[in-house]
């Protein structure tokens, strides 16, 4: 009986191709799009899973509160130096804990071989017992013991070393430290939300001028640390962070008050730091779980959608089918053979469709890594729990999509089939209207989406920030420059095509991260201030560079980085401290930190960050010390080509052993709405495919309709109906149903949105006329769908419809 059904669903395919192709090819893009979002589910899942005790790993976050102890300061990933000892000495619960410290850009030499490296960390030999890092070449136990001992990656070694062992090679660092290379290291996988290419021992620190064995011990501001401690099997973190607060109050200074009143400790599970981590200092861009559940029910949506059709379309050519069915019954067939006979055609659609989509995923998946970001490949989807889901899935959904046609064809009586009666009760019909309405609803709400998000794209990026971010170009400063930066300077300078060269300790589009206390004069004393103020040390040519505006009061003084006692703040930062104007701060005694002064000038306010967060209060300090700077801004006038290639000789003049590498700020802020570009993209291709599966089930249902109605459609067009009153007339009842979608759609999607767009410091208001305009587009795309057919109906003779059998 199985071998008759499958042979009788291949034959009623190949009978019926141009249904069975619209079938497939909607079940096929369906099941595609699940497989896409499913591998880039997994993958996002999965970050950092590939420790063997990810976990019981936990990284030590450190939270800050403004002056006022209540409203949060800073957020951060990352803690101060002292804190690892400390917490391993403290709580011997913890099995291990290992410090891990961004080195920013390294330039690595070894003989004529000269490149930039930026995934630079310095890490410590406790770095094997909590991660499972795989060391290809080396000893763990020794490879970051030593001072200037440095590891590899394999791909890195290869780049430097050919296929020469590189172990105890020596390669040259910033061109100054000469380092052993003691490790090659396999690079960790994708799905891990840190990448180091080298990494160099922890105990280096100790001898260098920056940190010190003294600064590592004592320096509790400095909160660029990332520590990771490893837990006992199903030991409770709850409970070690029960203990923190007495912990911060032993050992964090503080003479006025206790300690963890304005500061806190905290641990964040290894595994959630991807997608459930979004501190203000992070190693790398994280996900964000939000997303991986708006995408996971966009793939199952489509799906659904996928079966409406499929379902529609079944039921639509019924009548096609109808006398077979009185026969088989007239035979004998018992209604479960038939639901039998019909969900055989709805699994072995699938089947095909499955193995279609699986062919479609492998050729799309490069295209989807273009858009994420990501590196998936089928063998993310190669994997026993997804295999096998996989196997049953044609099955699920056959049966799923197929029981309700089945159980519809099966239950024609014989007797009025094979006389031509077949009429469908109000029940059926309204079954499928509902599913036309949610398909469309579903359509509409991604169109909404899809359009929103744009305007908000395009709002952030053509709304003035207050400074000019085009045509400037950046450049890492480099510790070369440390005694001819202003030769290096006025070397640029002579080129007409450079109007300013600027440095500063931080440029916009990267996070306000420093701050210090301030005190302000109150009659002939400094007071304590509540403001939170955040600080950029620049030069005095960093206003200019950014066409900043002087609100009030003057620039820095000189041409050499001198003017020390001077601050310049931002509007923000005026309105933080209480005065009542720009003017009346000028001239102000002000202390910040351990620097005192006095308040020379305001800037107007200007968005340093993203939109997603607000202008924050600012202050602008001035200092000859080079560790101050670590960015050179270059405003470009003349042609960009030019300019460049006149930095690019002037930097080989100065450092020509440190290769040239700038990017422009425009493309760095470009670079910050990445994932809002991705779910743009990524929205628009789903709302295209939902109105694509959803026209062919309302092409199904139309179909099915004027089916039924064809032998009226005849009598009113012998009685003078004209074609345009016929379609208006097959056409209102559809209409009606997307119009029931969009008034179901609007409020669903206004939610969404508004919510999606909180996560935006400025944002736009969403307009009416979106909600109207993607409305007009489904109404238009479905009207075209259904006068295909309702065209078709009302040109045909009307004798052959009303031609008695």
């Amino acid at each position: 009986m199985l071998k008759n059904h499958i042979k009788s669903a291949l034959r009623n395919l190949q009978r019926y191709q141009y249904v069975s192709l619209i079938n497939i090819l909607g079940l096929t893009v369906g099941i595609t799009c699940c497989l896409l979002i499913l591998a880039f589910v997994l993958d996002e899942l999965n970050y950092d899973r590939f420790h063997k005790n990810a976990q019981n790993i936990y990284r030590v976050e450190r939270t800050f509160l403004n002056p006022d102890n209540k409203t949060i300061s800073l957020e951060l990933g990352a803690v101060a130096p002292p804190f690892a000892q400390l917490l391993q000495n403290d709580f011997k619960e913890i099995k291990s804990i290992t410090s891990i410290l961004p080195g920013g850009e390294a330039t690595l030499q070894y003989n004529n071989k000269i490149f930039n490296e930026r995934d630079f960390y310095f890490t410590d030999e406790n770095l094997f017992n909590v991660f499972d890092v795989t060391l290809l070449k080396g000893n763990p136990l020794t490879a970051l013991k030593e001072p200037y001992s440095i590891m590899l990656t394999e791909e890195s070694a290869k780049k430097y070393f050919g296929d020469t062992d590189p172990i105890n090679k020596l390669i040259k660092l910033n061109q100054q430290f000469t380092c052993k290379v003691t490790g090659v290291y396999q690079a960790l996988p994708s799905n891990s939300h840190w990448h180091p290419e080298l990494m160099m021992s922890f105990s280096t620190l100790r001898d260098s001028s920056i940190y010190g064995a003294e600064q590592l011990r004592t320096n509790w501001g400095n909160n660029s640390f990332y520590d990771y401690i490893l837990l006992p099997e199903n030991y409770n973190p709850k409970n070690l962070e029960a203990q923190f607060p007495a912990f911060i109050d032993r050992h964090v200074p503080d003479d006025a008050n206790k300690a963890s009143k304005w500061t806190s400790i905290s641990l964040k599970k290894l595994t959630d730091i991807h997608l459930r981590s979004h501190k203000d200092s992070e190693l790398e861009e994280n996900g964000d779980i939000k997303r991986v559940y708006v995408f996971s029910i966009i793939g199952l949506l489509i799906l659904i959608i996928a079966c409406i059709n499929y379902m529609n379309l079944a039921t639509a050519r019924s009548s096609l089918r109808a006398k077979e069915i009185g026969v088989r019954k007239v035979a004998g067939a018992s209604k479960s053979e038939l639901v039998a006979q019909f969900l055989s055609e709805s699994v072995l659609i699938c089947c095909f469709a499955t193995l279609l989509s699986c062919v479609l995923t492998w050729l799309v998946l490069p295209w989807l890594n273009g858009i994420a970001g990501k590196s998936l490949t089928i063998n993310n989807l190669l994997q026993a729990k997804i295999i096998l889901p996989a196997i049953i899935l044609p099955f699920i959904i056959g049966i799923l999509s197929g029981i309700y046609p089945a159980l519809f064809l099966s239950s024609f009586k014989p007797v009025k089939v094979l006389k031509g009666l077949i009429k469908t009760g109000e029940r059926t019909l309204s079954m499928r209207k509902v599913l036309v309405v949610f398909q469309f609803a579903v359509s509409i709400i991604l169109i909404i989406s899809t359009v929103i998000v744009f305007q908000q794209l395009s709002y952030i990026q053509n709304k003035s920030l207050g400074f000019e971010k085009d045509r400037v170009l950046v450049i890492s400063e480099n510790a070369g420059l440390n005694n001819s930066y202003q030769s290096f300077k006025n070397d640029l300078l002579s080129n007409t095509a450079i109007k300013n060269v600027a440095r500063s300790s931080r440029i916009p589009s990267g996070r306000l991260l420093d701050a210090n206390g301030s005190q302000i004069s109150n009659g002939n004393t400094l007071a304590p201030t509540k403001a939170d103020i955040k600080y950029v040390t620049a030069d005095e040519d960093f206003i200019p560079a950014y066409s900043v505006k002087i609100k009030a009061g003057r620039n820095f003084k000189g041409t050499d980085g001198s003017d020390t006692s001077s601050f310049i703040l931002n509007e923000s930062a005026v309105r933080a401290l209480g005065l009542p104007s720009n003017e009346s701060a000028i001239g102000k005694q002000f202390k910040y930190g351990d620097r005192t002064g006095q308040i020379t000038g305001v800037i107007n306010d200007f968005n340093f960050e993203s939109l997603h967060q607000r202008i924050l209060p600012l202050v602008l300090l001035n200092s000859r010390v080079r560790n101050d700077y670590n960015r050179i801004s270059v405003k470009i006038t003349g042609d960009p080509q030019t300019a460049i290639s006149h930095i690019q000789n002037t930097w080989k003049k100065h450092l020509p052993e440190v290769p040239f590498e700038y990017n422009f700020l425009d493309d760095r802020f470009s670079d910050l709405y990445k994932s809002e570009k991705q779910q743009q993209t990524i929205f628009s291709l789903f709302a295209c495919i939902a109105i694509l599966i959803a026209c062919l089930g309302l092409f199904g249902l139309s179909a099915f309709t004027i089916t039924q109605r064809i032998k009226e459609i005849g009598i009113r067009k012998v009685l003078g109906a004209s074609v345009v009153g016929i379609v208006q007339l097959l056409s209102i009842d559809f209409l009606l149903l997307v119009g029931i979608a969009a008034l179901i759609a609007f409020p669903i999607t206004w939610y969404a949105m508004k919510n999606w767009l909180s996560d935006f410091a400025y944002r736009i208001d969403i307009a009416w006329w979106v909600f109207l305009a993607a409305s007009a587009i489904a109404l238009i795309i479905a009207f075209a769908t259904i006068s295909f057919q309702a065209v078709k109906a009302a040109i045909a003779n009307p004798v052959k419809s009303l031609r008695t059998e």
